[in-house]
């Protein structure tokens, strides 16, 4: 489903000045261009050391990530003072200019220390909205994203790894140029995350190339993030996908937090994760999601001292925000977005609020002016250690990894499928199955075959979705195919993204089935799906949402057609019960589903 709310608080935040759009994007470096493009020789890169072993590659990010590092990162960009897209860019000390050359100069020195193999650059370009009534030196005219290549070990599969976040920081005001807007949790945590992962990704030679980016511009429209999609598309660069890194390091609920978030006031969490991601049945997005966890769960969970709890989240962000990962997605590119579990505010600033996003107080720390140091600090920089973790490793192993395979799959009995994989020339095979959450319930294993008989754990008339993965050699998964969706049971239905086909054990339904909605209990939106295996009752069906007292609470339209069709249902917070969701055709329920609504 488009999220039109982000677009929506851009005009009240930034009023016609938001639409404006980046232009005339261009790199700095003819060198770090033809990386991009995917036009060098990649034998004028050799590593010193070359490691493929998907094993040694994560133990080695584990040991390397460094909290110290991360903290060293975060008080340097805390010392600019003001990072607003539109502050001072001569300044050697003070605003964006300033901020984004020592950026540079980071990946420089991790060049340096590498075999010069990461190449930094600047993506400049365009930006000239109603905006420059705020005044600083870059309010008309040039801007820049801060990127480095690391290029790959191959250049026939030219797709790009991306891991990025904002530069850029805003106060209460967005005209703040000069004023104090440290803003460490939103983003120098980001931007803190994405200079280690360069530092200490360096010195391994990937298959893919891995293009590390500061964007700045995402407080004003995600026009950095913008620009770099706009310039990538443009030249038809390939992205196998793309890590937003927005909000990151803080443990922190406040009295305010953008839903789904913390339970309430003063809650610490430093061990949960989320990732927000676009779509749901065969979205690539939600299947990067479900890699980038299955990676951390298969590589990093037994040998980390505080295992991460990585939540994959139903909707593209929080309700009524956004983020840099949403430039890169409206265009088709496959991104996601990691987020803290607890926010310390929603943004908003209004009338009493007291939290410390988008103002002065999204600070270091409590800073003791006696002492002439911080008492304190409102980032924990080992969990922000460990998200820089679950970020690289899921990176490294999409580019150390194959490319994606295809897969065809049919029910084979009643709790068994057949599935086949193309091309049949890997080493093996991961076939992954789920049912009613974002997770994969069972991931299978095949060696030696090019197509497999497989038990699933699910009882008659159940739906789940299936989807595989080619491995290489060295047991390192390519991304997930797209999905199967069959139905044990009850029908089969053969799910490609060209053509559908259904076989109904009873003809008058033609493999129609209303499948739970998830999540379910839910405390605002829920994604309701039926699948069919006809066009037949397009139009003619719909949703209908009623009280257990038949009190008609909606009655939601449904296009029913061939295939997986979704909808999303938001009723907003406040409501508690069990409604019943009826799938309705011809005016007559045909299958109905329960409903509970959570208060948070």
């Amino acid at each position: 489903m488009k999220n039109y709310l982000p677009a929506l608080l851009l005009i009240l935040l930034w009023g016609e000045g938001a639409y404006a759009q980046p232009s005339g994007e261009a790199v700095t470096s003819s060198e770090v261009n033809k990386i991009i493009l995917g036009t060098y020789n990649a034998s004028s890169y050799p590593a010193t050391t070359v490691i493929t072993d998907p094993a040694v590659v994560s133990a080695g990010l584990l040991n390397d990530i460094s909290p110290d590092s991360l903290k060293a990162y975060l008080v340097m960009l805390n010392s600019f003072q003001n990072r607003n897209t539109f502050s001072d860019t001569n300044s050697t000390s003070f605003g964006i200019g300033a901020a984004r050359r020592w950026v540079f100069s980071k990946f420089q020195q991790y060049s340096s220390a590498n075999d010069s193999r990461l190449r930094p650059a600047y993506l400049t370009f365009n930006y000239a909205p109603s905006m420059a009534k705020c005044g600083g030196t870059s309010s008309i005219g040039k801007h820049a994203d801060v990127i480095a290549v690391l290029p790959g070990s191959q250049t026939t599969e030219r797709s790009l790894i991306i891991i990025e976040a904002h530069i850029d920081s805003r106060n209460v005001s967005n005209c703040d140029v000069t004023g104090s807007a440290p803003g460490i949790g939103d983003n120098a945590t980001g931007t803190a995350m994405v200079i280690e992962l360069a530092r200490v990704m360096s010195k391994y030679t990937f298959r893919n190339t891995i293009l590390f980016a500061v964007v700045t511009g995402e407080e004003q429209g995600l026009i950095g993030a913008t620009a770099l999609a706009n310039y990538l598309s443009d030249n038809g660069v390939l992205i196998k996908a793309v890590n937003n890194n927005d909000v990151s390091g803080g443990v922190f609920c406040g009295h305010t937090s953008s839903a789904p978030s913390c339970p309430f006031y003063g809650n610490i969490d430093s061990t949960d994760l989320r990732i927000f991601s676009l779509g749901d049945f065969n979205s690539p997005k939600k299947q990067w999601a479900r890699y980038i966890k299955l990676q951390y769960k298969e590589q990093l969970r037994s040998l980390v001292t505080v295992p991460t709890n990585i939540q994959i989240m139903e909707p593209e962000d929080r309700t009524g925000r956004g983020g840099d990962h949403q430039a890169f997605t409206k265009i088709g590119y496959t991104a996601v977005r990691f987020t803290q579990a607890n926010e310390d505010g929603n943004a908003s600033n209004g009338t009493g609020y007291s939290d410390r996003q988008h103002n002065v107080r999204d600070s270091l720390g409590h800073y003791n002016s006696a002492t002439g140091k911080f008492d304190s600090y409102y980032v924990d920089v080992d969990y922000l250690a460990r998200n820089a973790l679950v970020n690289g490793n899921s990176m490294a192993m999409v580019a150390l990894g194959p490319d994606t395979i295809t897969m065809t799959g049919m029910l084979w009995a009643a709790n068994s499928i057949k599935v086949q994989f193309t091309p049949a020339t890997s080493p093996g095979y991961r076939v992954a199955v789920r049912s009613a959450t974002n997770d994969w319930d069972t991931v299978y294993t095949v060696t030696g075959a090019s197509s497999a008989i497989l038990k699933v754990p699910y009882s008659s008339n159940t739906s789940f979705y299936v989807s595989a993965a080619a491995m290489d050699a060295n047991g390192t998964e390519s991304q997930f195919s797209t999905e199967y969706v069959l139905s044990t049971g009850m029908f089969v239905l053969d799910w490609t993204p060209d053509t559908t086909r259904a076989v109904a054990s009873d003809p008058g339904f033609y493999g129609v089935k209303l499948m739970p909605n998830r999540p379910n209990p839910f405390d605002e939106a829920t994604m309701i799906a039926v699948s069919s295996g006809t066009d037949a009752y397009a139009d003619r069906t719909w949703l209908q949402i009623t009280s257990l007292e038949g009190r008609l609470v909606a009655r939601i339209p449904l296009h029913l057609q061939k295939g997986m069709n979704q909808v999303v249902f938001n009723h907003g917070f406040g409501v508690a019960g069990i409604y019943i969701c009826s799938l309705m055709i011809d005016g007559l329920p045909v299958q109905s589903t329960k409903m509970i609504f959570r208060k948070e």
